[in-house]
């Protein structure tokens, strides 16, 4: 059964990274294969996370080992995400014209980057996790200077040296964990399995996990674009194409999250909260405020877009300080911010397209422009900006909340005011975008395709989530939350 599953989940994207690979003059029939095939993922995906979330506990994506709820929620996110960018990507012309000569390169690496990342989130052992997290850096940044720019290549180039020294450090972590393990008895054969941890961990030498976590927080906190690792972040987001800026910022920075999260509830066996809850507090702290104030100087609209995913992931942190009241507002709000900035990504390739510019001020009148790209624009904006009815909103009430029934009343007033100032810095880039007459020699018109009539579903299902939470989803995120929290 376990091999079944596996096959459902990983032999899409791995199908049509084959399919790219091997495909010369049919470029165009590999990209829609690739797009008609990733939906099997997502409804693999999907259907094990209803089951995890009904509480069956015995379903094994690889063999000996059964699925959680943490691991089916963040594998729901990548399946969804990657089937987004998937019917967004290069090669599905319809208009006879021929695909774009990256369509290739894009088809093979962006399904190589959404296979480890769905072996990230599902592989028990935490060292085989490690590797997936690694190997997606490869997938990526090989993608990202796909386009040939200068600007595009020196991105790539800064991602690829500051996520390797992170991701090496959380190497060292790992290795410190494993040899502390075996120095108390343990067996080497399932060393880093993520239940042999847990229950071993009590009996684990509390300075040594706590050195570890210092290397995790950096290492797998520079994957996520925690401050002051967040440095690649901007550059890498803003230069890479639409689509893998929408699954880098939407899912590897929520999946680089979740490895901290594990290693964070192992830790907290052997060590107690307080010294990760302080640390996660002042990474958060200084991720939010690097994001909110970089948000009102931004003239790049896809930098703004990355900077305000700086903002989420900080706010995230705060949450995975918090108890499992905080998991669990996390976790929502990383959904959220998956579907509302894939989203709002995938729309700004849309505007570059048509504007040839990334400069705000040189793209107003959006709405007139390009209304349907507008309308959606604005809503996955004021989604990300924490106004109702959207599932963000909600997730930042329960984040405030559960940092006050923490005790952090001051920690918590200073996040909402830097939530307040992202809110405004926003609003006014939104509107200047949105508003106003285009330039000219911009074509003004724009049919709602079948891509727009895709995209409207991931925001439906944020009023969904932000009006009227279904129960089976809550049940998913109580059931990820008690899995750090046992």
């Amino acid at each position: 059964m376990s091999l079944l599953i596996a096959l459902a989940l990983f032999g899409p994207p791995l199908a049509g990274a084959a399919a790219a690979t091997i495909s010369r003059r049919s470029i165009a029939r590999a990209a829609w294969f690739n797009a008609a095939t990733m939906p099997i993922c997502l409804g693999t995906a999907s259907l094990l996370a209803f089951r995890v979330a009904s509480g069956v506990t015995a379903i094994a994506v690889w063999p000996g080992a059964s699925l959680d709820a943490l691991s089916a929620l963040l594998m729901l996110l990548v399946g969804t995400v990657a089937t987004l960018s998937s019917w967004m990507g290069p090669g599905l012309t319809t208009n006879g014209a021929a695909p774009p000569p990256e369509t290739r390169a894009f088809r093979i690496y962006i399904n190589l980057f959404t296979a480890t990342m769905l072996m990230a989130v599902t592989t028990p052992n935490l060292g085989l996790m490690w590797v997936a997290i690694e190997s997606s850096t490869v997938a990526s940044v090989l993608l990202i200077p796909i386009g040939g720019s200068k600007a595009s290549i020196e991105a790539s180039w800064k991602y690829l040296l500051i996520g390797s020294v992170g991701i090496a450090l959380a190497l060292t972590g790992t290795v410190l964990a494993l040899v502390d393990y075996t120095a108390t008895g343990g067996s080497s054969q399932s060393a880093l399995t993520w239940t042999t941890l847990v229950a071993a961990a009590p009996s684990l030498h509390p300075e040594v996990m706590r050195l570890a976590f210092v290397f995790f927080i950096v290492g797998f906190g520079t994957k996520a674009g925690l401050a002051p690792m967040h440095t690649w972040l901007p550059d890498a987001h803003s230069e890479a194409p639409a689509p893998l800026s929408a699954m880098m910022s939407g899912v590897m920075l929520a999946v680089a999250l979740y490895a901290l999260a594990r290693w964070k509830a192992i830790v907290d066996l052997a060590a107690g909260s307080h010294f990760t809850d302080t640390l996660l507090l002042v990474v958060a702290m200084a991720t939010m405020l690097v994001g909110s104030l970089s948000l009102a100087t931004q003239q790049h609209y896809k930098r703004l877009l990355a900077y305000s995913s700086i903002e989420h992931t900080g706010l995230a942190c705060f949450g995975l300080a918090l108890g499992p009241a905080g998991v669990a507002a996390a976790l929502l709000h990383l959904t959220g911010h998956a579907l509302s900035k894939s989203v709002a990504f995938l729309l700004s390739g849309r505007v570059l397209e048509r504007y040839r510019s990334h400069d705000i001020a040189r793209t107003p009148g959006v709405l007139v422009a390009m209304p349907a790209t507008g309308a959606l624009f604005a809503a996955s904006a004021i989604a990300l900006a924490g106004l109702p009815p959207f599932g963000l909103f909600l997730s930042e009430l329960l984040l405030i909340r559960a940092g006050w029934s923490a005790g952090h009343v001051v920690l918590t007033g200073v996040v909402l005011l830097l939530m307040l100032m992202a809110f405004g810095s926003l609003v006014y880039q939104l509107q200047r975008m949105l508003l106003g007459a285009p330039p000219e020699g911009v074509t003004v018109g724009e049919r709602a395709g079948w891509s727009s009539i895709i995209l409207v579903a991931p925001l439906v299902a944020l009023v969904w989530l932000g009006v009227s939470m279904p129960a089976i989803f809550q049940s998913l995120l109580e059931r990820a939350a008690a899995v750090l929290h046992p």
